[in-house]
């Protein structure tokens, strides 16, 4: 039986958080198979390595285009590139997940052009925090800082939220401070890179973008520079 007031059980993801899972995960996949000699013919075995030596961010790169002051373009992508780039399998799945979910609940209150620019922004921000605030021996790779600042853009609502009902709004990062803990622990007992500090780059940038690209978030900015 239809009804003109049907209402889903589960809300549908907005197109472009299903476009960008998908995007991330059919590089990933073509990758994958490509490895294992299933397309693209024995080529196809060097796929990844090309791709992390086109698209990952570098570090040193970045480092000698400060020194020297030459800002090419083919570098500069990186900055975008790399979070679609994954350094395997099982980091590219994490990652789908985390944009379907923080993606999917951004998007909805903040529009889809929002979540897409803070996606990317996002990025960036992690890039710059781990190439200016450390010296990494290692190229970054993967969606991680990105999805990170989506977490931040989600904890931004929920800090907004508890604020308009008067709750203490240090719960909000709750979620943050899990997931640094767990990639703490993880760390001290398998070992593991500075990655943190561009995912924690991430998450600082996607949080203080939402207080522009937020709901009224750029009105409120032109107010305030009005009153002043």
């Amino acid at each position: 039986m239809s009804s003109e007031h049907y209402t889903p059980a589960v809300n549908p993801l907005p197109p472009v958080v299903a476009a960008l899972a998908l995007f991330i995960f059919g590089i990933e996949l073509a990758l994958t198979l490509g490895s294992r000699g299933l397309v693209g013919g024995p080529s196809a075995v060097g796929w990844r390595l090309d791709a992390l030596q086109h698209y990952s961010f570098s570090p040193d790169i970045f480092d000698w285009m400060m020194e020297n002051g030459r800002w090419t373009f083919e570098h500069l992508i990186r900055l975008v590139t790399y979070p679609f780039v994954s350094a395997n399998f099982t980091q590219a799945i994490f990652v789908c997940v985390f944009v379907l979910a923080m993606g999917k609940m951004v998007a909805e209150v903040f529009g889809s052009v929002q979540m897409l620019v803070i996606f990317v922004l996002s990025g960036i921000g992690g890039a710059l925090a781990y190439a200016l605030l450390l010296d990494p021996q290692y190229p970054l790779v993967g969606g991680f800082p990105p999805v990170y600042g989506l977490i931040g853009a989600f904890t931004w609502i929920l800090w907004r939220r508890l604020s308009l009902v008067g709750e203490n709004q240090s719960r909000a990062f709750s979620l943050i401070a899990v997931l640094m803990g767990i990639q703490l622990l993880f760390g001290l007992i398998f070992g593991g890179t500075l990655d943190w500090v561009a995912d924690l780059g991430g998450f600082a940038t996607g949080f203080v973008l939402s207080f522009v690209v937020g709901p009224g978030g750029w009105s409120r900015i032109i107010g305030g520079i009005r009153r002043d």
